[in-house]
């Protein structure tokens, strides 16, 4: 940071930012507010280059939001750019001022002036791999697609549960398209009774569903159903028939999602080593050499942590993972907790991570029985299991090699 000129603050908020221009000796040059137009950025941008008369290299800006469409805008016109977690800068901002007040205009100075005296507590933010990008606003999209399936397969599973319960046996959760084309086609208790064994026999076969035969579906369906009282049944069918059409809309999104972050990976895969400095091309094929990893962990891997990965941080990508402990001491006493403060969609890559490698990796296995043994409970010896992987990840990134199981038993057979 020495050859920085000028430090820029930015309060940003949904409507309107409030920005601070300071020099190297930590003097106010101006404060403005902006608007969240495109002009408005632009014209501040040019402001601070006017104001400053150095190359934007010089000109650090201070923000709390690592992403956006402010951020893309500074690191376009060539600005360094570096975030700080809020809690950080409520800290920073009591050194400002004791009396507690806040205002966006006072945060922008704080955060101006805190990045001239303590860049150490900022994070520099790069403009990020397209790709990686993308990974990570489908993988987001993802996730909410498979929130919203479950949301919906739980609905149409308890409506049949409320009238035709038997039909449940053959699909438990109610969410595969075969049991939905079966519910297409008769939705209510009469219409199920009226089905024929060819018509049941063709809709198996063009699902490709082996493990029931058509005479076991019609048993299910013309099974005695409890009694209900009028209305009933068709206050059932009005909702089967509303819930179908989404659950087989969200069903397909979910298949284009899965396909295109499929097609994303496999452009990392396919990609010329130096296509990128960092190598994510790379990356990819070391993080998928592990066991316990497959698409969607390595996608929420590449999308969440991919600054901890380019830069080969383990002690930030466990943080952020939630496998590196809280610790609180006081004297005689220390408390070592569960970190509750990281990203969750990370915490939950890691907890499949941690599962699946325990269940098909030999070592991780034993490592796993070895934390138990000693008084681990399941999710702190999981934890732990994902902490050594994170370790040998690291190394592995540094070194540019694939993983290797045999270098690594002995260690774990040995609890370590």
């Amino acid at each position: 940071m020495n050859d920085v000129a000028w430090f820029v603050g930015i309060d940003w908020g949904s409507e309107s930012h409030a920005v601070c221009l300071v020099d190297a000796t930590g003097r106010r040059r101006e404060v403005r507010r902006i608007a969240h137009t495109a002009e408005a950025v632009e014209t501040c941008l040019a402001w601070i280059l006017e104001c400053a008369e150095v190359p934007p290299t010089r000109i650090a800006v201070a923000i709390e939001t690592p992403r956006g469409a402010l951020i893309d805008a500074c690191l376009v016109c060539g600005f360094r750019v570096f975030a700080v977690n809020p809690k950080q800068l409520d800290r920073f901002r009591d050194r400002h001022t004791v009396a507690g007040a806040k205002d966006d205009r006072r945060d922008a100075w704080v955060l101006a002036d805190s990045l001239r005296t303590d860049a150490a507590a900022f994070q520099p933010v790069h403009q990020e791999d397209p790709i990686v990008v993308q990974l990570r606003e489908l993988s987001r999209a993802e996730d909410d697609l498979d929130g919203e399936f479950r949301r919906l397969a739980n609905q149409l599973r308890s409506q049949l549960h409320r009238l035709v319960p038997e039909i449940l046996a053959l699909c438990p959760g109610a969410d595969e398209p075969w049991l939905w084309a079966l519910l297409t086609v008769a939705p209510s208790p009469m219409e199920q009774r009226r089905l024929t064994r060819a018509r049941v026999d063709h809709l198996l076969r063009a699902h490709r569903i082996r493990r029931w035969r058509a005479d076991d579906v019609l048993a299910r369906l013309q099974a005695p159903h409890f009694p209900h009282a009028p209305g009933v049944a068709e206050a059932v069918e009005a909702q089967i028939r509303l819930i179908l059409p989404r659950l087989e809309v969200v069903h397909a999104q979910r298949l284009v999602c899965g396909r295109q972050l499929e097609q994303l990976l496999q452009q990392l895969r396919d990609r010329p080593r130096d296509a990128d400095e960092r190598g994510e091309h790379r990356d990819i094929a070391i993080l998928e050499s592990l066991p316990g990893v497959g698409r969607k962990v390595a996608v929420t891997m590449l999308a969440e942590a991919a600054g901890p990965l380019a830069h080969r941080d383990y002690d930030r990508l466990r943080a952020h993972m939630g496998t590196a402990p809280t610790t609180s001491a006081s004297g005689k006493r220390r408390l070592v907790s569960m970190r509750r403060a990281c990203n969750r969609k990370l915490r939950w890559a890691a907890y499949h991570w941690g599962r699946a490698s325990v269940q098909h990796d030999p070592a991780s296995a034993a490592y796993y029985r070895a934390l138990r043994a000693r008084g681990h409970r399941h999710g702190r010896a999981l934890r732990s299991v994902v902490d050594r992987w994170l370790r040998i990840l690291m190394a592995m990134l540094r070194h540019n090699t694939l993983y290797d199981a045999g270098r690594f038993a002995v260690a774990a057979e040995n609890g370590a």
